[in-house]
């Protein structure tokens, strides 16, 4: 594809989601005050579009193929894939400490750290579900070794990718805010994307060993993702406050997923 072997799309699919990352976060250099109440709506909703197409077209759709063309019911790995996937990120923000951007009170079993260290760990815990999703994307891709897999892939890790600048500056404006330096807010919003890449390459190594459950692992992505889409990326985005720019916001990442999804795949 593109003259690159599908190793090497790979691994310039799982750096440019960390990469965007870090261009986000970088903001916090060109800002002096944390984005506006409307800013922040529009950013936080396009991630949000981006994060529920890409777990319907680029993961439930693929789960319930791969299911179906090796004679399974499609909508069983797809389905308790999925509610595995959510119970999973329920089950994490319930055991461990963590404070969401905003939030005055913790979250999870008690702990000593600091209200920063918990505020880097919530968005990382959160960024678990997007890395995994890019891993097994690519892990689908080896194990059909097809360019339109491959391609889905690519075009699931730049949907990821762009999605994650508005999250990496969401994050570390928010951070000079809790009296940071500049330079420490950065390379924290930084930190957060830094297990994105970790998880993809976790997801590529479980996809290989156990290729036989893949419909089951896209479908885990997908429902985390959606976990992290409604109990996170939308409250803080304050859409249930009729708001008409981040409900655009919403729509327009969404489309955008799609159109990379099923041009590209």
């Amino acid at each position: 594809m593109w003259g690159i072997k599908p190793e090497w799309m790979a691994v310039l699919g799982i750096a440019f989601i960390f990469i965007c990352t870090t261009a986000g976060s970088a903001m916090v250099f060109f800002f002096k005050h944390e984005m506006n109440e409307k800013a922040k709506k529009i950013f936080l909703g396009f991630a949000a579009g981006v994060m529920i197409a890409a777990s319907v077209w680029g993961l439930l759709n693929p789960a319930i193929q791969q299911a179906e063309d090796t004679g399974n019911i499609g909508w069983i790995p797809a389905a308790f894939g999925f509610l595995a996937g959510g119970a999973f990120l329920l089950m994490m923000d319930l055991l461990l400490p963590h404070l969401h951007i905003g939030g005055d009170r913790p979250e999870g079993l008690k702990s000593s750290w600091n209200r920063t260290t918990m505020l880097v760990f919530a968005v990382g815990i959160h960024n678990i579900p997007e890395g995994l999703a890019v891993g097994f994307a690519f892990g689908l891709a080896f194990k059909t070794a097809t360019v339109p897999a491959l391609a889905a892939a690519v075009g699931l890790a730049i949907g990821i990718g762009l999605q994650n600048f508005p999250e990496g500056a969401a994050v570390s404006l928010p951070l000079r805010n809790e009296n940071l330096s500049t330079r420490k807010s950065f390379w924290l919003g930084t930190l957060t994307g830094v297990l994105e890449p970790v998880a993809a390459v976790i997801g590529l190594l479980l996809s290989a060993a156990l290729a036989s459950i893949m419909p089951w692992f896209l479908a885990f992505a997908a429902g985390a993702m959606m976990y992290v889409v409604v109990e996170e990326l939308i409250p803080e985005a304050h859409l249930g406050e009729h708001s008409n720019a981040g409900t655009i916001a919403v729509m327009i990442g969404f489309v955008l997923m799609m159109i990379l999804d099923v041009a590209l795949g």
